[in-house]
């Protein structure tokens, strides 16, 4: 008895896409085992990812805030720079004026 093409094609369908799933879950699986071994390699357990977490928002707002005061104090600088300069002309104008 002879299969139909159309099921012999179903068949090698469901054949591969089930061969692909279980190729992609031992990707996966090797995958996670990499990363949680890189990652206890640097002192970093799977119970601490919470901590971790929490290290790296400390940072961020670190990070953040030195950004913040590194600019204002850019424009301080610019401020004191420009404050300088309209005075000297002023004491310029006003020796020139007084003359």
């Amino acid at each position: 008895m002879k299969m139909p093409d159309d099921e012999i094609g179903a068949i090698v369908t469901e054949t591969l896409a089930e061969q692909h799933k279980l190729q992609q879950e031992s990707v996966d699986a090797i995958v996670l085992k990499a990363v949680a071994s890189v990652l206890a390699s640097f002192g970093i357990e799977d119970d601490d990812r919470r901590e971790l977490r929490a290290d790296f928002q400390h940072l961020r707002r670190w990070r953040k805030s030195v950004e913040q005061a590194q600019s204002y104090t850019f424009k301080a600088v610019i401020t004191v720079i420009a404050s300088g300069l309209m005075g000297a002309v002023w004491l310029g104008v006003k020796v020139v004026l007084g003359k």
